[in-house]
């Protein structure tokens, strides 16, 4: 089955926290404002995984029967709060699908991947 699926995001501060407290990865980088603010990307940036995991949950909202059997992922460019982010998935199911993540505004890649589905 051919599957074509987009839909936007507006990532929150509320969101990278819950996926701390969720993953145990509590980085500074993705939870503490001030300490972020003090490295290059100024402010705090999202996990990778929940980017992913934004990607995923698009998937199964629409297919709840696919499954993962593997993936590989590239996160080229940070992801920070109050962004729009375009969230996109497309491929063939079974098979490879593509998954990408960009921002809109400037359409900056932030998570560039593919997804092994059955």
């Amino acid at each position: 089955m051919k599957i074509e699926l987009s839909s936007e995001w507006t990532p929150t501060q509320n969101e990278f926290d819950l996926f701390a407290q969720i993953s145990g990865d509590d980085n500074p980088i993705h939870v503490d404002p001030e300490f972020s603010a003090r490295t290059a990307f100024g402010r705090t940036v999202s996990h990778g995984m929940l980017i992913y995991a934004k990607l995923w949950g698009l998937l199964i909202a629409a297919h709840p029967e696919v499954s993962q059997k593997g993936q590989t992922m590239m996160f080229p460019n940070p992801c920070y709060t109050g962004e729009p982010v375009d969230l996109m998935i497309s491929g063939e199911c079974p098979g490879t699908l593509l998954v990408r993540a960009v921002r809109s505004a400037d359409g900056a890649e932030l998570l560039v991947g593919e997804a092994e589905v059955a």
